[in-house]
């Protein structure tokens, strides 16, 4: 039963992981483990607004990717995004590192509500965000 699980878990990440876009913004999972998703970005300068720091659409699809990636996890099926809603507390820069953080507050059989957060090498909070998400089953 256990190698089944893990066999699961493993097909969920690489499912992620080759994604295009995933590797085109620089996502690197971390920690992909059932209820236990943590991913990692590198900024870079494309990364960043007119302001210097990260661009929030960046941090939004962070959000939306660790949630999703969280729910997957779980619920080993797969998820379409309803809403997302963020809080961006803190900036970040080039040249720093970020990582992202989800979990489930509530699953039914078609929806779930999760919610995450960004922070920086120090632990501080850079964003925080909440998405509903409808399960895809067949």
């Amino acid at each position: 039963m256990k190698a089944n699980l893990d066999k699961l878990i493993e097909d969920v990440r690489n499912s992620f992981e080759s994604s295009p876009f995933f590797s085109h913004v620089g996502f690197e999972i971390i920690e992909f483990e059932e209820g236990n998703v943590i991913l990692k970005l590198p900024i870079r300068k494309q990364l960043l607004n007119a302001n210097d720091s990260l661009h929030g659409g960046v941090h939004a699809t962070m959000l939306d990717l660790v949630l999703g990636m969280a729910i997957r996890s779980m619920t080993r099926t797969r998820c379409t995004t309803i809403s997302l809603n963020i809080n961006y507390l803190n900036p970040s820069t080039e040249g720093e590192i970020i990582y992202a953080t989800g979990n489930i507050l509530k699953q039914g059989y078609r929806m779930v509500v999760a919610e995450g957060e960004i922070k920086d090498e120090n632990d501080n909070i850079l964003a925080k965000g909440m998405g509903n998400y409808k399960l895809i089953r067949d």
